[in-house]
């Protein structure tokens, strides 16, 4: 079948495209549209950044993505807008010429995927209500100060957008049944619907799922590993639930990180802000928060925190439904309790108890836009000042996320106090034997996991513990 999406308005078909070939690499080659660069290949450096639109009810939700990890078959039936696409052929638009104006830019080449990051946010992209220095955490620039960058952001906030024309464009343009295709020797499927999902499964148990390609992408671009069949899960729409009761949270496997910022949130405020350092914009508009445990990362981020509160996976197949402890999911280094032909359906959050003391903390080489060293969540019930029950989980400190028995047993039973925040800690050391990388050796991984319950103390007694801190304390 051939694969479509919209370009500034006008169709843009691709009867055999390549499921491992890249947006990036379509648009700077066949089509021309040079002002998308390639820095990093990885998604981290954000100067491919591209706009991505859908039609979501009477509207298009575009979203910043980074195109050098898009694969072509996720952009069927979505519009896509590029810096060729703003403004005139001889006139800038408000934003291009704020930042021509200010000094925004030296050598240009991260230029564009600022300008598409900036212009996303104005328009209303998903994660428009960031601030601007974090709607372009995900944007890198080696040559030029980002002060007069952040000053065009704040001085162009809103820009008009009138998508009624790709709205009526997007109309029909991916149809309501799955497509699917072959390239050479490589199948590809996006379905619609999850049962269209399990009905591909159950023929190809073994297919690749796909859902926002932002590690996936990486062993194509870097590993130059070689995808067979590749099943996309992006269209699926029962998968793109949140649902929201005083119980908790369920998250499709379809759901983006910054599709569930707000209600993450609004579980705790440390959720929200773990999420808000998750990679950039670019990478939580793509990536899930499934995706994110379906992989087994030992460094994900998102695991050990929904570890710490208690979250439960559901996986389906054509045999049915199961569900499971999310820390039962993980076995080992690269191994999953996941049976060939079954899927991440959704994980449920429960909604932290009234009291609970919830802490978690993400330690990275920098701030923004980095992977964990060492992330640390902790979740503990205490009754009339005596810690009744402790889940606390990390990520970084093994094969795979893990919680840390020796501590939780020093924790229950025990007052909240320095006294036994202290025999946590040192019971804490022994609960790992964490790897020596470039992100941190043994003995500063097994150090910094024990401050990380120590800042969770200081913090409940209204310490700062960091420069970040102060304003909140």
């Amino acid at each position: 079948m051939a694969l479509r999406f919209l370009l500034d308005g006008e169709v843009v078909e691709l009867t055999a495209p390549d499921p491992a070939g890249t947006l990036l690499d379509l648009l700077r080659g066949p089509l021309r549209r040079t002002g998308t660069k390639e820095g990093c290949a990885e998604g981290d450096c954000g100067a491919c950044t591209v706009l991505v639109g859908e039609a979501s009810e009477d509207r298009v939700q575009w979203r910043a993505v980074n195109a050098c990890i898009l694969f072509l078959p996720m952009v069927h039936g979505k519009a896509v807008m590029t810096v060729e696409s703003l403004g005139a052929k001889d006139k800038l638009n408000p934003l291009q010429a704020c930042m021509a104006a200010n000094g925004s830019s030296q050598c240009g080449f991260c230029t564009p995927g600022f300008v598409m990051s900036l212009h996303g946010r104005a328009i209303g992209a998903l994660g428009s209500d960031l601030p601007v220095a974090d709607a372009i955490a995900g944007n890198l620039c080696r040559c030029t100060g980002y002060g007069p960058i952040l000053e065009a952001g704040e001085a162009v906030s809103s820009l008009a957008q009138d998508d009624a024309a790709v709205l009526a464009g997007l109309a029909g343009l991916a149809g309501d049944a799955m497509t699917s295709g072959v390239f050479e020797a490589r199948q590809w499927f996006v379905p619609r619907s999850s049962d269209e999902l399990v009905e591909v499964l159950a023929v190809h148990p073994d297919a690749r799922i796909v859902a926002g390609a932002t590690d996936v992408g990486l062993w194509v671009t870097k590993g130059l590993r070689d995808l067979q069949t590749v099943v996309f899960i992006g269209d699926v729409a029962d998968l793109k639930a949140i649902e929201e009761t005083p119980d908790g949270v369920r998250l499709g496997a379809g759901v983006r990180y910054a599709e569930a910022h707000g209600a993450l949130a609004r579980l705790h405020p440390d959720l929200g802000e773990l999420v808000r350092r998750i990679g950039g914009l670019q990478v939580r508009s793509s990536a899930t928060v499934c995706g994110n445990i379906a992989n087994g990362s030992p460094i994900g981020d998102g695991p050990p925190a929904l570890i710490a509160l208690g979250a439960e996976l559901t996986l389906r197949s054509s045999a049915g439904r199961r569900t499971m402890p999310l820390e039962a999911y993980f076995l080992d280094y690269g191994r999953q309790d996941r049976m060939p032909g079954e899927f991440v359906e959704s994980v449920f959050v429960p909604r932290p108890a009234t009291g609970t003391v919830v802490h978690v903390s993400k330690l990275s080489r920098r701030f923004d836009s980095d992977i964990s060293a060492v992330l640390g969540a902790f979740a503990l019930t205490v009754e009339t000042g005596v810690i009744t029950a402790a889940r606390v989980a990390f990520g970084g400190m093994a094969a795979t996320p893990r919680r840390a028995a020796g501590c939780e047993a020093a924790l229950v039973g025990q007052p909240l106090s320095e006294a036994t925040i202290a025999a946590a800690a040192e019971a804490l050391k022994g609960d790992f034997s964490p790897l020596t990388d470039v992100r941190g050796s043994s003995a500063y991984r097994i150090e910094v996991a024990s401050a990380l319950l120590w800042r969770l103390w200081h913090r409940e007694r209204g310490v700062a513990t960091s420069v970040l801190d102060v304003e909140a304390c």
